[in-house]
Parts: structure tokens; sequence; C-alpha cells
């Protein structure tokens, strides 16, 4: 039994322009190709599929992928790994989730009692589910700055990784509650934050406009970043992408 490309895109929610796309780069070719010319997909190529998304929901990008389904020899065997990642993924997200749960209740709390950040009890437990190994992997789409930060982190000691951990985890929550407060992605407040963002961006390295608006854009695209903002809440991922594309227009056109 075989499947044409539309059936696919439903079952499986990929789009058929992405169907397609993974066929012109060798990654997904259908099973056979209709004499109407539509696309037609097998049950080995849907198994095929499925190691695809899981890997994409894992952070591996196309070309990785590509290379990992070429040299795989048992299509058993790689599921089990695959499963394995996912559990190990789903339990570091669950710990992330966590984390920046307490975060919010403790900041929260300190700003009722007039208390600093510095006075919330163990301060170790605001990196709990966060690495600076597993923000590295997430750059895989800008190698370049990808190489920058891993340069600068194996030159820090633990306290600076933890501080920059601690800052990016802040950064996140205010532009949470810049959200929730109602303010547009192009407002003031919100600019002012993505300002402060982009000046720490550029003290790694140069950055283009066009790089910074990908960046904005992988904000969503990317599993692993997408899946930090959406711990925090349900839309930030978004608002983060939207809020940097009015600051690359606005102030670095």
């Amino acid at each position: 039994m075989d499947w044409p490309i539309a059936e696919v895109a439903r079952m499986s929610g990929v789009t058929a322009r992405t169907l397609r796309h993974y066929d012109e780069i060798g990654l997904l070719p259908p099973a056979r190709i209709g004499a109407n010319g539509h696309r037609y997909y097998e049950e080995r190529q849907l198994l095929q599929l499925q190691q695809i998304l899981v890997l994409r929901a894992l952070g591996v990008g196309l070309p990785e992928i590509g290379r990992i389904l070429a040299d795989q020899l048992d299509e058993v065997e790689a599921l089990r790994g695959h499963y394995r990642r996912l559990l190990a993924e789903r339990d570091r997200l669950d710990a992330l989730a966590g984390t920046v749960s307490r975060t919010i209740t403790e900041l929260e709390q300190s700003r009722k009692d007039g208390r600093t950040m510095t006075a919330i009890n163990r301060p170790e437990n605001l990196f709990e589910g966060v690495q600076p190994s597993q923000y590295e992997e997430s750059l895989h789409d800008f190698p370049e700055h990808a190489e920058e930060v891993a340069r600068r982190v194996a030159a820090m000691t633990p306290q600076d990784v933890e501080a920059g951990q601690r800052e990016r985890t802040a950064q996140m929550i205010r532009l949470a509650e810049l959200m929730a407060a109602g303010h547009p992605a192009d407002a003031e407040p919100v600019q002012a934050e993505i300002d402060a963002q982009y000046r720490a961006l550029v003290q790694l390295r140069a950055v283009s406009v066009e790089e910074y608006r990908a960046m904005g854009r992988s904000c969503v695209d990317n599993d692993a970043w997408r899946a930090a903002y959406e711990a925090i809440t349900p839309g930030l991922a978004a608002y983060q992408r939207n809020a940097i594309e009015a600051y690359a227009a606005t102030r670095l056109s």
C-alpha cells in the first residue's frame, strides 16, 4: 500500500512543500512518482519520515540527519537509540520547566519581600536542566557563532558560566513579563530589552542584520530554542522572534 504526498502531509503534520524539499535534497525520496507527477510513499518511507521528525525534534540538523540515516544498518536498533534520546530530552525539559517555574515563583516572592536575586534560596537550582553544552549544540545553524561561544565557554570559570546562564534565564523572564503586561513586540520597553540582548550578542562577534534576523526566526524554528522559550510561557518564542524582527527593521536597517 502507498499514500500520496497530500495524505502523508496530513498524517504527519509536515507540509507537502517540506516533503518535496526532503526529496530534492535526497533525504526522503518517495517510493514512486505516479503518471500524474505526484509523489507516493510506502511504509518504509513513513518509518524514515518518523525518524527524520524525531531527530529534528531533538535539534539535529538536516545534513546530520542525512548522515545518520545513511549510516544506520538496523531500523529497530536506530529507533531504540532515538527512544533513549527522547526520554533523556523529556527528562531535561521537565527539569527545565520546573526550574523556570521555581524561578518565577521565587522572583515574585523576592519582589514582594524586597529581596534581591542573590537572596533566593539555593541559587544553583536556577540551572537544573540547563547546560552550556546544550546551548552550544542548539547553535548548529550558526556554526561561526557556535565556535565563538564554545571558545568563550572553554575559558570561563564555573562562576562565569553560572552568571551567564542566570542572565539568559532572567532575560527570558523579563520578556515574558512584558508580553504578559500586553506590550506589543515593537513597544519601547520590549525594544530596549532586545537592544540589551543585541549589544551582548555583538560583544562575542560581529553579526549581520540578516544573521540576527535568522537568529530571531530560530527562536521558533529551532526546536531546542523554542522549547526553552515555551517552557517559560506559551507564545514567548514567537514574541522574541517578532521583537527581534522589529528591532532589525527599525534600528539596524
